[in-house]
């Protein structure tokens, strides 16, 4: 997996300068024309760059333990995919897709989760560099592709189609491609269901969270089409371009919260239940009013930096 994403690196940087190259005139333009691409910004756009190469290190330390668990169950199944063959590779992309669509939805709804997938949301801006802003703690990731081991798929191929699947996404984190023709937006995710994905609007909040097939979304009840002008970010947002305070800050956020609580009970669910969530008649008056984007009952506490 490592060896595909660190090949494409080339690719993701190139493409993020002809990004920037398309985007200069309709950013410059943008203080006029709320309507036009947010563009870039040198500070946001070198957090993102930063918390991308930050995160290698952390996912490849994880990868290690990954292949470790994803081999011993491979080894005690009956069944072996025969990846000789075509059939189990088609299998295999729309498989691993389901698998990414119930880790993104599970990291959006248990607010012990959303405090590492927040860094992906943390960002004003919308551009290619926003893809490269990746978590520092993916410890939760390997239990969502564990089912693909138990159905019989080898370790490297689960890599790969999480590689494929990262590759394709990075593609989607983009304001220069409008809506493409029927048939793709109906079957694919494209770079339109994705931004309404990051938007804070309460219409846009908590959906889309399609890899590369957004018929999930369709099926499960969880599809928004693009319609409004989408605003990107939290809805409450962090006034920090630190790297580290844009890793840790929901975790901060989520420890102080656990540790305030006033019994067990009320420990749990700020950990299992939804970010914003607090016990009955202590929700932080400064809290949006739809807390599930919000990063927690608090995550416009951090000082900027």
């Amino acid at each position: 997996m490592d060896d595909l994403i660190l090949a494409a690196i080339p690719f993701f940087l190139l493409f993020l300068v002809l990004e920037v190259i398309a985007l200069r005139h309709a950013a410059h333009e943008h203080a006029e024309d709320p309507s036009g691409p947010v563009g870039y910004a040198a500070r946001d756009t070198a957090t993102s760059l930063a918390m991308g190469l930050g995160s290698l290190g952390f996912k490849a330390v994880l990868k290690l333990g990954a292949v470790v668990v994803f081999a011993a169950v491979y080894e005690l199944v009956p069944f072996h995919m025969p990846m000789d063959h075509v059939w189990p590779w088609l299998v295999l992309l729309f498989a691993e897709d389901l698998a990414y669509y119930a880790y993104h939805r599970g990291h959006h709804r248990v607010r012990v989760l959303w405090a590492t997938h927040v860094v992906h949301h943390s960002s004003q801006h919308y551009n290619l560099s926003t893809a490269l802003r990746q978590d520092w703690s993916p410890f939760t990731a390997p239990v969502f592709w564990l089912p693909l081991a138990l159905i019989g798929f080898p370790p490297w191929a689960i890599l790969l189609a999480q590689s494929w699947n990262l590759i394709y996404q990075f593609l989607l984190h983009t304001e220069a491609v409008d809506k493409l023709p029927r048939p793709v937006e109906l079957v694919m995710n494209t770079p339109s269901h994705h931004r309404v994905h990051h938007g804070v609007q309460d219409q846009y909040l908590d959906r889309n969270y399609a890899g590369i097939f957004i018929v999930w979304d369709r099926l499960f009840g969880t599809f928004e089409p693009e319609g409004e002008r989408v605003r990107y970010g939290l809805t409450t947002n962090i006034e920090t371009h630190n790297p580290v305070k844009v890793a840790y800050h929901e975790w901060y956020a989520l420890t102080r919260d656990v540790r305030r609580a006033r019994g067990w009970r009320d420990r749990v669910s700020y950990l299992l239940r939804g970010p914003g969530w607090a016990p009955a008649g202590e929700a932080d008056p400064a809290a949006d009013a739809a807390p599930l984007r919000t990063g927690g009952t608090s995550s416009g506490a951090v000082p900027a930096g």
